[in-house]
């Protein structure tokens, strides 16, 4: 015979379950006041969005907001496309800012600053930098570079 009441542990266990893998897995949504300038294409391991004492874990699809930092951990990577087409690729054990990052598509002007604290990241540039390369930088602690090319790699040490 059919008892229902024999269910419902078994159906609040199942809930709750659901609940929690739902909850593990919701990406980070770009900060409320820093509109969507990209969008995380690939992410892998340990990947996040916010400073060190809020961040949160992002998936592929999730927004990057300006002014936003952009970190990985040993077993994470992560690319990044943004509006103008600009892909940043970032490596294991990086820290970067999208510091700033203006585009218009009507008109194709903009700039772009990326602070790269530490690690590496891959640049393929975008619009931006080829219309004006002058307006597109990755600064490191201890240099800026300038682009002159379409597709290069910085790398930094934290703490030189």
């Amino acid at each position: 015979m059919f008892k229902p009441a024999r269910l419902m542990p078994l159906m609040l266990c199942l809930a709750f379950a659901s609940l929690s893998a739902q909850a593990q897995t919701t990406p980070a949504a770009p900060v409320a006041d820093a509109p969507r300038i990209g969008t995380f294409k690939q992410v892998e391991g340990e990947t996040w969005v916010g400073p060190a004492g809020a961040r949160q874990a992002v998936a592929p699809g999730a927004g990057v907001g300006v002014a936003q930092r952009v970190s990985t951990g040993a077993t994470g990577s992560a690319t990044i496309t943004l509006k103008d087409g600009t892909v940043l690729t970032m490596g294991p054990n990086t820290t970067m800012d999208l510091s700033k990052f203006q585009f218009d598509a009507t008109t194709q002007e903009g700039n772009f600053l990326l602070d790269l604290l530490q690690g590496s990241v891959r640049v393929v540039t975008g619009l931006l930098a080829r219309i004006n390369p002058d307006l597109f930088k990755v600064q490191t602690p201890t240099s800026v570079v300038g682009v002159r090319g379409t597709d290069f790699i910085v790398e930094t040490q934290a703490g030189r």
